[in-house]
């Protein structure tokens, strides 16, 4: 049997719903890394699973679009060059003519067209993904925190025919006060014994990574891991009408850990602006895990201007005045490198034997799910036939 063990109260309340809702063709990654071959791979088994399963998504295609000669003459070829590499071959040239004759209210020098970028619903793919699951007979159990990990057998215990790891977790119920939601204190900490254990823990995945690895546990495959976070929050628009048809992208600008401040359109038809990039704590290494702690996904409303001046530099008819940007929501980004450090790619690691770790999954963690999924249940296979 599998047990889905969640620490919130609710399922993808973490990385999953606080993200752009992209599919990504897999433009930006460098060649042969797990990103762009995830991401590659994850984005055709996306489309044909929201297809099967009845989850809206669609192939709206995404612009990219130069800003300056520069980066028409410079920025535009090499991130051409990089989707190629990655086997993206459906990207279009376009002059600054041909992108306004597709999006008349953008301004540029020059784009690139990539027809096979789209965005996904993705409460609707969770809620399938859920079902399928639950179908094929596994247990969701919410409110459930995993505490620690040993082997089997460690320190004398008889208890060595119990699988390949013992897992601790602890349950806390959902309770309301005074009309407020808060987690009610811990019940007694529950022992599973488990012949695999897959960490795909989102924002903790390196600390779940690390309790399991706790001093009677395995070696942890996450024990050298950095774990650093960056912040990135949305604006939606104020009023009027959806200018794009489109997801419209600036160029990526190095090492700032994002895509840049980009236009895209949800399953409703609505714009929203972002997300920025803001490293929390020391250069993203953080006193406080954002999981602990709510406060660290609230919005700056006073970001607006900010968010204005980027954006206007592709869409300078963004309407002035107070309002024009309403603050959204924001999400958080696992990173495993650190500000000013180049970008980490996703970690797939193993505690041998039967313990898995996925950690890092930030963008195109959405596009690339299914793949990763995939790719982990392969290993396994080989792991449980040798």
């Amino acid at each position: 049997s599998v047990l889905i063990a969640e620490r919130a109260h609710a399922i993808g309340t973490g990385c999953s719903s606080r993200n752009s809702e992209v599919v990504h063709a897999g433009l930006y990654y460098g060649a042969q890394t797990l990103k762009a071959r995830m991401c590659v791979r994850g984005r055709e088994m996306l489309y044909a699973y929201c297809a099967e399963h009845g989850v809206e998504s669609r192939k709206i295609g995404k612009m990219l679009v130069a800003t300056s000669e520069k980066q028409r003459v410079e920025g535009l070829p090499a991130l051409k060059r990089t989707a190629e590499a990655n086997g993206v071959n459906d990207l279009c040239v376009l002059s600054r003519e041909d992108a306004r004759a597709l999006e008349p209210e953008v301004e540029c020098a020059g784009a690139l067209l990539s027809p096979s970028s789209g965005i996904v619903d993705s409460h609707g793919l969770m809620l399938a993904l859920l079902g399928e699951a639950e179908a094929h007979g596994a247990t969701l159990s919410l409110g459930t925190e995993v505490v620690r990990g040993r082997r089997p057998g460690a320190s004398g215990e008889a208890d060595g025919d119990l699988g390949n790891i013992l897992v601790d977790v602890q349950v806390r119920d959902r309770a309301d006060k005074g009309g407020a939601a808060h987690e009610a204190a811990a019940h007694d900490t529950l022992r599973l014994a488990c012949d695999e254990v897959v960490n795909c823990a989102g924002l903790g995945a390196v600390r779940v990574g690390r309790a399991l690895a706790s001093s009677e546990g395995p070696a942890a495959a996450c024990a050298p891991l950095t774990e650093a976070f960056a912040k990135g929050v949305y604006f939606k628009l104020g009023a009027g009408r959806a200018p794009f048809r489109r997801l419209v992208y600036p160029l990526p600008e190095a090492d700032l850990g994002g895509l840049g401040v980009h236009a895209t359109l949800d399953i409703g038809g609505q714009v929203r602006f972002g997300p920025d990039v803001e490293w929390l704590g020391e250069r993203g290494q953080v006193r406080t895990h954002p999981d602990d702690d709510a406060s660290m996904f609230d919005v700056d409303s006073g970001r607006a201007e900010r968010f204005a001046a980027a954006i206007r530099s592709y869409w300078p008819c963004l309407p002035e005045g107070e309002g024009s940007l309403i603050a959204d929501y924001a999400g958080i980004r696992p990173k495993l490198s650190l500000q000013g450090s180049p970008s980490a790619d996703f970690f797939i690691g193993h505690d041998a034997p039967g313990v898995w770790h996925l950690a890092g999954i930030e963008s195109p963690g959405l596009t690339s799910a299914l793949a990763l999924a995939g790719h982990v249940a392969e290993r396994m296979a080989v792991q449980c036939a040798d």
